[in-house]
């Protein structure tokens, strides 16, 4: 089974794509905060993009394995730009709501501002010791989207087609 999987040659430059850019992305992120995170190494946003990363490798692997006329390469194409737009648009988008959201959320949690009622301090949903702060790294920058993007091409160009 995995001799068969590793036998797709878009499979192959998809997936190595993906761990340069995970593994660049954990890097590129110790280099700049001094601290090793390895969330980074599977986590969504920060340069490069991995999902960009992987789609346009994959894209250009089906553009070198069977032509710019072939229906897989329009597929590849139109997944490829739904997913960058994606990752620019809305992830990122839910990415900056969650850094608005956790500042106002453990901002005023230490803060005696507002103090809820009676009734409201027994309410299971109020801020407790064990609440988690939403993640805030989904998204990319047009920047974050042109590395993966540009990764991913030169991989696909670097590895040979099978």
């Amino acid at each position: 089974m995995l001799a068969l999987l590793t036998s797709n040659y878009l499979i192959n430059v998809g997936l190595l794509a993906w761990i340069a850019a995970q593994v660049s992305k954990t890097i590129l992120h110790f280099l700049m905060t001094g601290k090793w995170v390895f969330e980074r190494m599977f986590g969504a946003g920060g340069m490069p993009s991995s999902h960009s990363a992987l789609v346009c490798s994959i894209t250009i692997g089906m553009v070198r394995k069977v032509g710019f006329d072939s229906p897989g390469f329009a597929l590849a194409l139109t997944l490829a730009a739904i997913v960058m737009y994606d990752a620019m648009g809305v992830r990122r988008a839910a990415g900056e709501h969650a850094k608005v959201i956790n500042k106002l959320v453990f901002g005023f949690q230490f803060l005696d501002l507002v103090q809820p009622a009676e009734e409201e301090k027994e309410d299971e949903r109020l801020i407790g010791p064990d609440q988690e702060k939403l993640k805030e790294y989904l998204g990319h920058t047009p920047f974050e989207v042109l590395g993966g993007a540009l990764l991913g091409i030169l991989i696909a160009m670097i590895v040979p087609v099978k």
